[in-house]
C-alpha cells in the first residue's frame, strides 16, 4: 500500500504526436466559436459535455465507455477532454485542444477532474438529456453551489447545419454505403444465411473506408440483412435463417466514417414477388419518390410528413405505416445522437433550411396472414441547398433493379 495515498486523481500525459483528426483545425474553431457565442447569449461560461455525440463533435474524440465516464469542457479560452487512464494517450493524440486523464483508484476521480476545470464558473452548461440522475448528483456535489443549465436544445440547434467539410465526409459514406449494398446484393442467392449476406456488405464497407481514410480509426460499421419475417421491423438483428425463393428482403448498410453514420435500406425479392407484394412494393416506392420530391428550404418536417401521409392514406396503407419518414443525418445521428429536431414527423415543425442532411425513408409493415406480408422501405440521403435538394444517395431502388434470381 507504499504511496497509495499520494497517488494522482488525474494527471496529463501528451503520447507521441496529434494524429489527424476528420477534419480540420479551422472546422472545430468554427465549431467552438458558435458554441462560444451560445454560451454567452445563455449567461453560460463554461460546459460539460459528458456524450460521445458532443464530446466527438468539438474535440474530434470519440470514447469507448465499457462502464466509465467521459467528458468535455469547453470554456472561453480552452476545449478540455476528460478521459480514463485506461485510455492512456490515445484521447489526447484524437482530440483538438487538451487532454485531462482521470485515474480509477479512487471513486469520483471524473467529477473531482471536472470540477477542477470547472472552478470559478457560477452557471455551467450540461445536456440534460444524457446526463442520469446519478451523474448530475455527483456533479452537483463535486462543483458545490455552482448553477447547473441544459443546453442541449441549443447545441443539437447547431449541429442540424452541417459545415462544407461536414458534407464532403457524408458524401463519402454515402458511397460506400452503396458499396456495401452492391457487396450484400452480390451475395444474395437461395440458401445462403443472413449472417454470411450481412458479413459481405461489412467487410466491403470498411476496407473502402479504410481506402479512402487511411489515417482514421475504424469501428462500428454494420449491416441489417433481414428475409421474409424478419424483415417486419427496421431495426430486427440479423439472423442464420437462410434465404427461400420468394422471400421478401431488406438491405441495411451503416457505414461509420469517425463518428458519422449514413444509410442505404433497400426492399429486395429473391424471385418473382406475388401481385400483393408488388402492389405494396410499388406504393412505398411511389411514397418515398414523393417525399425526396418535397425535401426543399422553407418546408416544414411535419408539412412533409403530412403529404407523405395522404398519400398513403388514399393508397389505403396509412395503417401500416411504421414510423417517422426520415431524420437527420451527421455525427452519431443514427445511434446515440439522434437530433431530434429534425425528423419528418408530425410534431416536428422544424423548417428545413440550407446545410441540413436528412433522410427519407418510408416503411410499410404488413403482419404476417395478410396479402404481400413483410416490411417494405426504401431509405435515401439528401443534402438541403439553396434552392432544392441533393440525393447523393446511389443504389437503385424499386423492382426494375432489386429483383434477384432465385
Amino acid at each position: 500500500m507504499n504511496g497509495l495515498a499520494s497517488r494522482p486523481e488525474n494527471f496529463v500525459c501528451e503520447n507521441g504526436e496529434k494524429a489527424p483528426l476528420p477534419f480540420s483545425q479551422a472546422e472545430y474553431d468554427r465549431r467552438l466559436a458558435l458554441l462560444r457565442a451560445t454560451m454567452e447569449a445563455r449567461g453560460v461560461t463554461a460546459v460539460l459535455f459528458t456524450s460521445m455525440h458532443n464530446i466527438a463533435y468539438y474535440s474530434g474524440f470519440l470514447y469507448c465507455a465499457f462502464g466509465r465516464p467521459f467528458g468535455c469542457v469547453v470554456t472561453a479560452e480552452r476545449c478540455t477532454t476528460i478521459s480514463a487512464n485506461i485510455d492512456a494517450g490515445q484521447p489526447w493524440r484524437r482530440s483538438h485542444g487538451d487532454n485531462i486523464i482521470y485515474t480509477d483508484w479512487k471513486r469520483d476521480n471524473f467529477w473531482r477532474t471536472a470540477a477542477g476545470l470547472l472552478k470559478g464558473h457560477a452557471r455551467i452548461g450540461i445536456e440534460g438529456e444524457h446526463i442520469t440522475l446519478a451523474a448530475r448528483s455527483a456533479l452537483e456535489t463535486a462543483i458545490g453551489a455552482a448553477e447547473i443549465v441544459d443546453i442541449a436544445a441549443d447545441v443539437m440547434a447547431l449541429r442540424m447545419i452541417k459545415s462544407a467539410e461536414e458534407i464532403a465526409l457524408i458524401r463519402v459514406g454515402a458511397r460506400i454505403a452503396d458499396i456495401g449494398g452492391a457487396a450484400i446484393r452480390n451475395a444474395i442467392r437461395k440458401g445462403a444465411r443472413e449472417i454470411d449476406i450481412a458479413m459481405a456488405g461489412r467487410d466491403a464497407m470498411e476496407l473502402a473506408i479504410a481506402e479512402a481514410f487511411p489515417h482514421a480509426e475504424y469501428r462500428d460499421s454494420w449491416v441489417w440483412f433481414q428475409s421474409g419475417l424478419n424483415t417486419d421491423g427496421a431495426h430486427n438483428p440479423v439472423t442464420a435463417r437462410r434465404l427461400a425463393k420468394g422471400d421478401i428482403l431488406s438491405l441495411n448498410a451503416f457505414p461509420m466514417i469517425s463518428g458519422y453514420y449514413t444509410a442505404l435500406e433497400r426492399t429486395l425479392f429473391l424471385g418473382a414477388p406475388d401481385a400483393a407484394s408488388l402492389k405494396l412494393w410499388e406504393t412505398n416506392v411511389a411514397a418515398h419518390e414523393l417525399g425526396m420530391s418535397l425535401i426543399r428550404p422553407g418546408i416544414s418536417c411535419a408539412a412533409i410528413c403530412a403529404e407523405v401521409n395522404r398519400f398513403f392514406a388514399d393508397a389505403g396503407v396509412l395503417q401500416y405505416r411504421s414510423f417517422g419518414y426520415g431524420h437527420s443525418f451527421g455525427l452519431l445521428s443514427h445511434y446515440y445522437g439522434r437530433e431530434a429536431g429534425l425528423e419528418l414527423r408530425e410534431d416536428i415543425e422544424t423548417v428545413l433550411a440550407p446545410g441540413m442532411v436528412i433522410s427519407m425513408e418510408p416503411m410499410l409493415f404488413v403482419p404476417e396472414g395478410t396479402p404481400g406480408a413483410g416490411g417494405y422501405r426504401e431509405h435515401d440521403i439528401l443534402v438541403v441547398g439553396e434552392d432544392g435538394a441533393e440525393n447523393i444517395t446511389g443504389f437503385p431502388y424499386g423492382p426494375a433493379h432489386n429483383i434477384v434470381a432465385g
